[in-house]
């Protein structure tokens, strides 16, 4: 019942994510709504994941010389990797949290020099701060409210003298005395001249205009004459003179007039008593703050003061009710129910045939017999999908509950920078699919890499295909294929577009009818060509090639599921081996491709349009890799420089190659290719 029972000021666990480690704040006020449910308004506070690497490079500094300072005892790497975990970073920022979320408690304290780091790593659910995080100016700074305890906060007390000793010490160098309490005044001489004091600082008062504003009344004056600040002058003034009335009294009335003391509650304004009160409500206590963010003219000391002497006023006596009121008004405490929903990264136990095995409440393992990426272990009650859902990672039990807790792993990853495992340890993944050991890859790293290799594609607008013709003299795109590091003034061209394509469909566009064979006829003439044993295959066209190509990735039953073509039209044979060259979509290409309704073409396609295939960039192929073969080279050898300048520029045309020697057969299973 009392676990269960969370009250103002506890450190909890919040779940904002089944995936994400727990939040770490502390409970400011318990608020019911409108609708019976209970919201808690909290303090965040950060762990080391949360702030960016450069501030974690100052923490490291702060840590190591926190180290150095109060002598803590070395620490292993893993140690010291599970410190880091403990680690928390105070912050002044407020959130509203459903109070159904609490996942348990948790102690957090300030760190101080008498404590050991390791002590922590011993007690559950422990965490320490020193540090204090400020989320919208991205800085971290030292807490002022540490516990100066330590060797060097202490003072040095001299041995005593004796009583033959005499002090050789510099007297000036030494404390003032302000008052002697064995003079030769009584104290009734004494209280009366505090009140002459007083009366004189009345009477300095009603001379003063500004005072007179403030203080208009008489018992007023009167009041802010008898403060401490008034009864110090007085007491001064007789040390200063001897403890001698008369000098004294001359002293309190110059020849100038009365000598008007104040303190810092005369010395304020109101509005600037008010700018107090506000700063006090947002940031407590701390004095630096709110000179810096509300009070800048102001200095420290006298902040200080003015606040000592507003806690003797009514204001503060007001608000301090006010605030017990309204304390008294909200929840005190809340219980809520042990969290026992099944998490969604929870891995069902699966029987042989799929299904879940009932009553299986021994050690399991794995499906995929990878280990723990934590504690690396193969066995364990329960596992938990860590990681991206690609990766195929794994916690144990513990260390799952580590992660939710501590926000790491228990071992150092490749993140950390720790050393390389020997070969015989097994291999731990990283969040992000990094091998924590570059030198040493297990069976399954081909399989990881290739799951993280995916195939960037560009799908061009109907509009930005029509612009490319329409602004065909502003795009330019020979002299852009030839240049592609010179960029494109795409806001130019979109404007130029927007004037031209209400007027593009009355003038037709004129294309060139470019023959196309069938794949029938191509296959029937490759044919031909390997019975007769050709070594130069014909080179196809750009139309042709690309409706080959798109015809034989149609046909990968792996890719897309679907039959090729010699399946569908009951070809069992594989087809002749395609000769083509590697060849660039060019930008003003549109031969079957069908224009928009407004758009006039000369010749209507006798064929019917081609329907395009959206490839899922997931299902997208590996990158095809082409080997030039000595023949291909040779090729290259007897084309000129402009021949291939020419060919480079039209990859579509066909390249006529003069046979300066006799070639070597070419094997049917080798194709020729041509790079750009």
């Amino acid at each position: 019942m009392a676990a269960n029972m969370y009250r103002v000021g506890d450190y909890v666990y919040f779940e904002n994510s089944s995936s994400n480690p727990y939040l770490i704040r502390r409970i400011e006020e318990l608020n019911k709504t409108g609708s019976g449910n209970v919201e808690a308004k909290v303090v965040c506070l950060f762990r080391r994941r949360d702030i960016s690497s450069n501030l974690n490079g100052l923490a490291d500094n702060h840590a190591r010389e926190f180290e150095e300072d109060s002598k803590q005892p070395i620490l292993v790497d893993q140690e010291r990797h599970q410190l880091k975990h403990r680690e928390l970073f105070l912050s002044r920022q407020f959130e509203s949290l459903p109070a159904t979320h609490i996942r348990g408690k948790c102690n957090v304290a300030l760190l101080n020099e008498t404590e050991k780091l390791s002590e922590y790593l011993d007690r559950e659910d422990c965490f320490y701060y020193s540090l204090v995080f400020d989320p919208l100016q991205k800085t971290l700074i030292a807490d002022q409210g540490d516990i100066r305890v330590g060797p060097k906060y202490q003072a040095d007390i001299p041995d005593k003298l004796a009583d033959v000793e005499s002090d050789d010490r510099n007297q000036m160098k030494m404390e003032t005395k302000l008052w002697d309490p064995d003079n030769s005044l009584t104290d009734r001489q004494i209280d009366q001249f505090l009140v002459v004091a007083r009366a004189v600082g009345t009477f300095a008062r009603a001379l003063d205009c500004s005072s007179s504003i403030r203080q208009p009344s008489l018992h007023m004056s009167a009041a802010a004459a008898s403060r401490d600040i008034t009864l110090f002058h007085a007491m001064d003034t007789l040390q200063r003179n001897g403890y001698d009335l008369a000098k004294a009294m001359s002293t309190l009335v110059p020849q100038g007039g009365p000598v008007l003391c104040r303190d810092e509650m005369e010395e304020w304004s109101s509005s600037e008593a008010m700018l107090f009160e506000e700063a006090l409500e947002k940031y407590g206590k701390d004095f630096t703050d709110i000179r810096q963010d509300f009070l800048s003219w102001k200095s420290l000391a006298s902040i200080v003061q003015f606040y000592y002497m507003w806690k003797t006023t009514d204001r503060y006596i007001q608000q301090k009710r006010l605030k017990v009121a309204e304390a008294d008004s909200k929840l005190k405490q809340v219980y809520i129910p042990t969290y026992t929903k099944p998490n969604p990264n929870q891995i069902v136990n699966m029987g042989p045939k799929g299904g879940m095995m009932n009553g299986a409440t021994g050690y399991q393992k794995p499906a995929t017999g990878l280990t723990c990426e934590s504690c690396h272990t193969t066995q364990s009650l329960q596992w938990y999908a860590w990681g991206p859902p690609n990766m195929q990672c794994r916690l144990c039990a513990s260390c799952w509950i580590y992660w939710k807790k501590y926000g790491g792993l228990k071992t150092p990853t490749v993140l950390d920078g720790d050393k390389q495992r020997l070969p015989s340890e097994p291999r731990s993944k990283g969040p992000g699919g990094r091998q924590d050991s570059p030198g040493f890859l297990s069976c399954n790293s081909s399989k990881l890499l290739a799951k993280n290799r995916q195939t960037f594609l560009l799908q061009t607008t109907k509009l930005t295909r029509i612009a490319r013709r329409l602004c065909d003299d502003i795009l330019r795109p020979q002299r852009a294929a030839r240049r592609p590091y010179i960029p494109v003034n795409v806001g130019a061209i979109k404007t130029e577009c927007a004037v031209r394509l209400p007027k593009a469909a009355t003038k037709p566009l004129r294309i060139r009818p470019t023959p196309r064979p069938t794949l029938a006829n191509i296959m029937k003439e490759l044919g031909e060509l390997a019975a007769r044993g050709l070594t130069k295959p014909r080179i196809m066209k750009g139309g042709e090639a690309n409706r080959t190509l798109l015809n034989i990735n149609r046909g990968a039953v792996s890719l897309l599921g679907k039959r090729t073509f010699n399946k569908q039209n009951g070809v069992q044979g594989a087809p002749s081996p395609v000769h083509i060259r590697q060849m660039t979509a060019s930008a003003h290409l549109t031969s079957n491709r069908p224009f928009s309704s407004g758009m006039k073409t000369d010749q209507v396609s006798t064929e019917p349009p081609f329907k395009r295939q959206k490839l899922n960039p997931g299902d997208a192929p590996d990158p095809i890799v082409f080997v030039a073969t000595d023949h291909t080279r040779a090729i290259r050898k007897a084309l000129s420089q402009s021949e291939m300048r020419r060919a480079a520029r039209r990859p579509c045309m066909q390249v006529n190659v003069k046979s300066s020697a006799p070639s070597r057969p070419v094997v049917l299973g080798e194709p020729i290719v041509l790079e750009d």
